[in-house]
């Protein structure tokens, strides 16, 4: 008989699939936690932005950071389906309101917006530990910049937006309250 040999797993490769399994699972426990979710970004993100301050650097990287991110809110303020490049097929945004509902999908769901854009803010953490990405340059031309470029960019999606009549954003699950009686006619009963 042949005998079986089976092969050990070096370490590094069991301590990074147990890691790995171990992020995936509070990655998944966090899905319904979308408030925790963002706090927990928005402190990433002010961690980032001391770190800025404090060394008075790094402004590219943050420059670079901001047209990711301004990049990202447009993903996730876009439709799926763009309805100016595929209304052929059937499956575009209702334009009249004798259509069809149909509900607002996003080209980049809530939950891999945030993954993405904290990812990228501790991508750009790491890299200021870095003097190599710290290149000198005047930082108000890039502020400037970047507000001419959100401002454009953003008055483009708004057009998009008024044009195909679709809003990004559910304002949550709209209540039913049924018939409520006046309160004269329920205490008459009585």
């Amino acid at each position: 008989m042949a005998e079986v040999r089976v092969e050990s797993v070096p370490p590094f490769v069991k301590w990074c699939s147990d890691f790995s399994r171990l992020f995936q699972y509070y990655l998944d426990r966090s899905v319904p936690q979308p408030t925790l979710r963002w706090l927990g970004t928005l402190a990433v993100a002010l961690l980032y932005a001391l770190r800025i301050y404090y060394v008075q650097g790094f402004y590219v990287v943050s420059y670079g950071l901001g047209i990711y991110v301004l990049n990202l809110l447009i993903q996730f303020l876009s439709p799926k389906v763009d309805p100016e490049l595929e209304s052929l097929d059937g499956a575009s945004l209702p334009t009249k309101t004798s259509d069809e509902f149909r509900p607002f999908v996003r080209r980049l769901p809530e939950f891999k917006f945030w993954y993405t854009f904290t990812k990228a803010f501790l991508v750009a953490s790491f890299m200021t530990l870095f003097p190599v990405f710290d290149v000198p340059v005047f930082w108000p031309i890039l502020v400037l910049y970047w507000i001419v470029l959100f401002v454009l960019t953003m008055r483009k999606q708004i057009m998009h937006m008024i044009k195909y009549k679709y809003v990004p954003f559910d304002l949550g699950k709209k209540k039913y309250t049924g018939n409520k009686r006046p309160e004269s006619s329920s205490k008459s009963r009585d």
